[in-house]
């Protein structure tokens, strides 16, 4: 449509017509509706240019075919929305408060574009999310659920979810579980994100982080105003003399298999973990992330179990079913509850009720456990996979850490380094990879080192792509 300032003439009243014959086309009952949205569309694209005068309505009536009232109360519409304006007298015209909006919508997921084979760690297999079983759930769910369950929950969570997470957690991790003090959370970020700001509401301003250890912890308690304390970790743990030293009172542990070195902590580090928390009265988060994959023994049982009182458990169904689901639980000590539940309310006034319901039935019936079943014997191919192809094609490398988890640490032979250059031939070969370096805070260390250590994450890459992506590896760096 032309813009004008006189006149309208034959040209707006013909343009008009054309931007506005869908909508009039519309049936009877939706008419007026389409015809608000295909006027208010054509202003913020700027079809119709600030001020463009519009035809009366009268005019434009006619021309569409439709009632006068119709356009009338178009008009009236977005003229009180701001987007056309209108005097006495002097006709209707385009107002100039509204501007186009880009369309488009950037997906921000983490991806490795451009990767043949991706040994990026964190990430599970996706294909293996139990499809059929949870549809069948969701179905059962739908048409069992109380209309009450569809208000807001409480916010620690449906208590059906509840009492079948105490008895998961009890049965497969040792955990002393009181429903009561599980809160349900979106994953074990914003279970950290909510005892960050309950750290920080008691005047904690700095809480003990593993180095090496998992960056997300650092940013998110950073983000609560909590600032992350590096302390080092050895073979068997996080070191005692240096968390005293820190002169913190709160720690974040990945106990059962350190993330990322790979290894268990050792009862004696277990003990003077919890020696060092009763003694200065602090908290212990124990981040369970992937205690469930242990794939030469028995897991070992979770640090909660020993002290329900100084150790805060989190865990999530990101590594055994899916992280696009954000479900994970948080059982906090009894003397943090109060705050921690008060700051979940305020947050998000709880969690979905009807993933929590379907996730309890799943709970229930069993359908996690065979899950689970499901994903180990799956992992240890791929772990076994992945060590026979760095043993064939990396002669003189080891792998470090226990059997267990989603990713290995492996240590080629200092002939494949420095790591920088390492990493830069791999990388242009289409392998995605990730050094140790990158999850440990040592500003002095020498970026030209021989040594290359890598954190190679096995779960969500098939066996045959495991010796591929090897295979493709070792190409690049000349072995």
């Amino acid at each position: 449509m032309r813009p004008t300032h006189d006149d309208p003439g034959d040209g707006p009243h013909s343009a008009a017509w054309e931007l506005l014959l869908p909508a009039a086309s519309a049936p009877a009952r939706t008419r007026g509706r389409a015809l608000q949205a295909a006027l208010r569309e054509a202003v913020r694209t700027g079809r119709l240019a600030p001020g463009t005068r519009l035809p009366s309505s009268r005019d434009l009536a006619a021309d569409l075919g439709v009632s006068r009232g119709l356009v009338t109360e178009a008009y009236e519409q977005l003229t009180a929305e701001g987007y056309l304006r209108s005097g006495r007298g002097a006709g209707t015209w385009v107002g100039a408060a509204a501007r186009a909006a880009r369309p488009r919508a950037d997906d921000l997921a983490p991806r490795t574009p451009g990767a043949r084979v991706d040994f990026v760690p964190g990430t599970p297999d996706l294909a293996l999310f139990p499809r059929s079983a949870w549809a069948a759930a969701q179905r059962a769910v739908l048409a069992d659920l109380p209309h009450q369950d569809l208000g807001y929950p409480d916010p620690r969570g449906l208590p059906r979810l509840r009492v079948a997470l105490a008895e998961l957690l009890a049965r497969r991790r040792g955990v002393v579980a009181d429903p009561e003090r599980i809160v349900v959370v979106s994953g074990v970020a914003q279970a950290t994100a909510l005892l960050g700001c309950a750290l920080h509401a008691r005047g904690l301003r700095s809480i003990a982080v593993e180095n090496p250890g998992s960056p997300q912890h650092e940013a998110l308690y950073a983000a609560a105003g909590v600032t992350p304390v590096p302390v080092p970790v050895d073979g068997e743990g996080i070191a005692p003399g240096a968390l005293r030293a820190s002169g913190v009172r709160a720690v974040v542990t990945t106990p059962a298999h350190q993330f990322p070195t790979g290894i268990a902590y050792t009862a004696r580090r277990r003990a003077e973990l919890l020696d060092w928390a009763r003694e200065v009265d602090g908290l212990v988060l124990e981040d369970d992330y992937d205690g469930d994959f242990r794939y030469d023994r028995a897991p070992v049982g979770a640090l909660q179990g020993l002290d329900p009182d100084h150790v805060a458990y989190t865990g999530s169904v990101s590594k055994s079913l899916a992280p696009g689901l954000r479900l994970g639980w948080l059982l906090v000590p009894e003397s943090w509850a109060a705050d921690v539940v008060e700051r979940k309310r305020t947050m998000d006034l709880g969690h979905p009720s009807l993933d929590q319901a379907v996730f309890a039935r799943f709970l229930e019936r069993g359908d996690y456990d065979r899950q689970l079943r499901r994903c180990q014997r799956a992992y240890r191919e791929r772990r076994d996979a992945l060590v026979a192809a760095l043993d064939e094609h990396f002669p003189g490398s080891s792998v470090s850490g226990i059997a267990a988890g989603l990713h290995v640490i492996a240590a080629l032979p200092r002939r494949h380094g420095p790591e920088e250059r390492f990493l830069g031939r791999v990388t242009a070969a289409g392998v995605a990879v990730r050094p140790l370096s990158a999850y440990t805070h040592r500003p002095d260390e020498d970026p030209g080192a021989q040594e290359v250590r890598l954190v190679l994450g096995y779960a969500h890459v098939p066996p045959a792509r495991i010796a591929e992506g090897v295979r493709l590896m070792a190409r690049a760096a000349g072995g």
